[in-house]
């Protein structure tokens, strides 16, 4: 039993680079988004988490529930050994004590005030049918529990968040019980009471008049917990902000239970942008595209693609229109500068491009082409012309970027000429199958035959490339395929019809992608494999074949 409140910070210990204590940006990804689908965390998962979010600035970090699970007990204590929290203070989560139970002989508080948090986190009923269904006690008895293990907890040293579970299904409810759990755990030394949209079913006019009423009536500090199952966590959010809510609790990229919760980057790009209030320290704001993205790497999860603010299509133009606007003025198709959250405008080309957009998309890769509009047009035509045949170049950069080198310079950019390939696969009576390739090619006017197995005919061809020419050009070596995709064309062919392979390769320090389309998989592989060593090449610095 823990009985020494010295043994722990003080409760009012900030980091001294902290921003106002008077509103609170509080994660919760380490408990709450956990919980999505798809997410395990280990310890040291959870260790680099807490760093990044650290980094970024949020004050508060919920690390889990000590007690609970041994993992989340050795979080804490490994926690408080290997992290020097520069701006945020890491909480512990947990109930109220048990129904019936002594505050100071409840083991999951001991457990608590054991995981030496400065701040907690309680979890209550403020629903005053999960008291009686859930808790199986009385309503006396969960004012009672919210009283004194916050009394308790204070009386420790420590600081007190409540997070009032199934809020505004209770206080629809039963409004007056609902409010008499927020008032308790105030007069009690609660610093916030989270009013929480635990099953996420609230839209913003209802979070509005809740928590307006709310804070009229109690008077307490409050805080809002959105979850996302109606696709209003954020918008339900920055309602609760509006209505006088100081405290946000979110997840980074709103992962969480079910559909998840109201995104952490959204909700503080918005407070910082559109309320112009500073809830981060100076400069934090321009690394929320870093933090998002690396947080999703440590939960292996693609960072989705079109996540406002940190997406990289959050500003990405493909309509010619827009292209021609953009190319005024920025500011005409786009909500704020993506350099403020730390992000890039990009041009997509596509059939849809107009002069506007191949300029820009130009401008982009270091060509000046506003003063050629032949070159333009030809680049143009050539764009819709490809596409029409199944290439995509919005999603394929680096084609794009060699195809305008060609009409640029005259010329393609070659390091080497295919006399042929060839891919074998090979079914053999055990079941198992052997991947064959051969290439022959002349780079700098040796004429090169190289063979290659693989776990399969692409890869076999890439092996078999990287045979032949590395002795020529080593810097293919730093060079390897990460993702691979085929698609079908619409079509009636069945199996004869037009199939599109996008080929996104790496250096270990940047990606690009490349296409191919062909009748045949392998053809259209070839292609993009092509043009992915070519434009490795071209960005080490190595000059084409005359």
């Amino acid at each position: 039993m823990t009985d020494a409140p010295d043994a722990s910070p003080s409760p009012d210990a900030r980091p001294a680079s902290a921003v106002s204590d008077d509103f609170h940006v509080f994660d919760t990804t380490l408990r709450d988004g956990a919980q999505r689908e798809g997410i395990n965390l280990t310890v040291a998962d959870k260790l680099t988490i807490a760093r990044h979010l650290d980094d970024f600035g949020v004050g508060f970090i919920e690390g889990g529930w000590p007690g609970a699970n041994p993992r989340d007990t050795e979080f804490f204590q490994r926690a408080r050994e290997e992290i020097d929290f520069r701006h945020a203070q890491l909480v512990a989560f947990g109930a109220t004590r048990k129904a019936g139970v002594r505050v100071e002989d409840d083991p999951q508080v001991a457990a608590l005030l054991d995981s030496r948090a400065p701040v907690i986190t309680l979890v209550a009923k403020s629903h005053v049918g999960h008291v009686e269904l859930a808790l199986r006690t009385t309503p006396e008895e969960n004012l009672a529990m919210v009283r004194d293990t916050v009394a308790y907890l204070r009386s420790q040293g420590r600081r007190v968040f409540l997070d009032c579970e199934h809020f505004f299904d209770g206080y629809a409810l039963d409004p007056d019980y609902a409010k008499q759990v927020v008032r308790t755990a105030s007069e009690a030394g609660a610093d916030v009471v989270v009013l929480c949209d635990t099953n996420g079913g609230m839209l913003p006019a209802q979070i509005t008049a809740v928590v307006r009423t709310v804070l009229a009536d109690t008077g307490a500090r409050l805080g809002i917990h959105a979850q996302d199952d109606t696709g209003c966590a954020v918008a339900n959010t920055l309602a609760a902000v509006d209505a006088g809510a100081t405290h946000v609790q979110c997840t980074a990229n709103g992962y969480g239970e079910r559909v998840g919760n109201s995104n952490l980057f959204p909700v503080v790009a918005a407070l910082e942008l559109k309320y112009g209030r500073r809830v981060l320290p100076e400069g934090k704001l321009a690394e929320t595209t870093r933090i998002s993205h690396a947080i999703a790497e440590v939960v292996n999860l693609t960072p989705s693609t079109h996540q406002p603010y940190v997406g990289v299509s959050a500003f990405a133009h493909k309509a010619g229109l827009h292209a021609s606007a953009i190319k005024v003025d920025p500011d005409l198709y786009q909500h704020i500068d993506p350099a403020l959250v730390g992000n890039t405008m990009r041009m997509l080309v596509s059939d849809m491009a107009g002069r506007a957009s191949i300029e820009l998309k130009g401008k982009e890769l270091g060509f000046e082409l506003g003063g050629d509009r032949e070159l333009v047009g030809r680049v143009v035509a050539r764009v819709k012309e490809r596409e029409l045949a199944g290439y995509t170049y919005e999603a394929a950069d680096a084609s794009f970027e060699l195809l305008l080198r060609e009409e640029v310079e005259g010329r393609p950019v070659r390091y080497f000429t295919v006399e042929s390939w060839r891919a074998i696969v090979e079914d053999r009576p055990d079941g198992t199958h052997a991947n064959e390739a051969t290439v022959k090619l002349w780079a700098k006017g040796e004429r090169i035959v190289a063979t290659a197995e693989g776990n399969g005919p692409v890869n076999a061809l890439d092996r078999a490339l990287r045979v032949g020419l590395e002795w020529i050009y080593p810097q293919l070596a730093t060079m390897e395929l990460v993702d691979y995709k085929v698609r079908i064309l619409e079509g009636a062919l069945g199996t004869g019809s037009i199939t599109r392979v996008l080929v996104s390769t790496s250096d270990g320090r940047a990606e690009w992608s490349t296409v191919g389309v062909a009748e045949n998989v392998i053809a259209a592989s070839w292609q993009a494999l092509d043009d992915a060593y070519a434009y490795g090449l071209l960005r080490a610095g190595v000059a084409p074949q005359g």
